[in-house]
């Protein structure tokens, strides 16, 4: 895996206690830039831009670096790692959060290190909207650049989020965040308001019905990989990213409406393993030849070909 192909996130890295119909873990790793590096660490080199406290667990550096993941960027703050903890109900739908210690994260100002700024993919995960733009300010000529938002933003900071997808290529939301950042109910007209604002697609997560990008000659959607147990749906949405921006960026993309599509594919089946465990744990020691398997069974079901590792 060269550098040439590698991913830049910009993320939260988080402990998290989470309580599902499955159970229930406490202080696990967690956050979005951790899961989207567990996660596309199988496809590519991926850099992270973080910040934790000195109470972070040095194991968990070892496993990370382990993985491959490059924490040059990952920076030690003056007090605790930023906790998160909530409960998923019977539907598994969105959690309820009980607790948020943002710690050191409140503080975050995110710093690219020199080497970083070139990097060629860069996926800024749901962040502060002016934090976003803080590092596209630090980014130097990506090939393309990903974004994550969540509803919190979207209704606080509807301009700076709006001024994020002027300059990105691609956007990651879910149906009810497609709908409130566009005020509208049809998706695919509040897709189109998306696309107006200028980035080439925008791929709209819309849970167990499946995945939908926008942007090419045609509305593109692909079901829901078919799972039999779901254990822990935390960090779903920033392994689906990280499973399409990793192939994306393993096939050199310039982003081709063909290479967008079987994107989807990969991201459906990343995410599918990030719910059968909890937290992280599904990504220890998942390897490339797991992720292969799904993958020919999904794009066969779904007569999609040429997606292979």
């Amino acid at each position: 895996m060269g550098t040439g192909m590698a991913i830049l996130v910009v993320g939260s890295v988080a402990l998290d206690t989470i309580t599902t119909p499955a159970g229930k873990v406490e202080e696990q790793l967690g956050g979005s830039a951790i899961y989207f590096s567990l996660a596309g660490c199988t496809y590519q080199s991926v850099r992270i831009v973080g910040v934790v406290g000195p109470d972070f667990p040095v194991t968990e550096k070892r496993f990370l670096e382990s993985k491959g993941v490059d924490l040059r960027g990952l920076a030690t703050g003056q007090g605790p790692t930023f906790r998160w903890e909530g409960i998923y109900g019977p539907d598994y739908g969105d959690a309820r959060t009980i607790r948020t210690e943002l710690g050191v994260f409140a503080s975050f100002q995110p710093q690219l290190p020199r080497e970083f700024r070139s990097t060629p993919h860069v996926f800024l995960a749901n962040i502060d909207p002016a934090l976003q733009l803080q590092v596209l300010d630090q980014a130097s000529d990506p090939r393309w650049i990903a974004v994550d938002t969540m509803n919190l933003w979207i209704e606080r900071q509807r301009d700076r989020v709006l001024e994020v997808l002027r300059r990105v290529d691609l956007v990651f939301l879910n149906a009810s965040e497609a709908q409130q950042i566009a005020g509208r109910k049809n998706l695919f007209e509040a897709g189109r308001f998306v696309l107006d604002q200028g980035p080439k697609y925008v791929v709209i997560k819309m849970g167990a019905s499946g995945v939908m990008a926008l942007g090419g000659p045609h509305p593109f959607v692909l079901p829901a990989v078919p799972l039999e147990d779901v254990v822990d749906p935390t960090g779903a949405g920033d392994s689906f990213a990280a499973g399409m921006l990793g192939y994306l960026a393993s096939v050199n993309s310039k982003l081709d409406f063909e290479s967008v599509k079987l994107g989807l594919a990969h991201g459906s089946v990343t995410a599918s393993f990030a719910v059968g465990g909890f937290g992280v744990n599904c990504f220890r020691d998942l390897e490339e030849k797991d992720i292969n398997e799904r993958l020919q069974y999904y794009l066969s079901t779904n007569q999609l070909s040429g997606g292979g590792r």
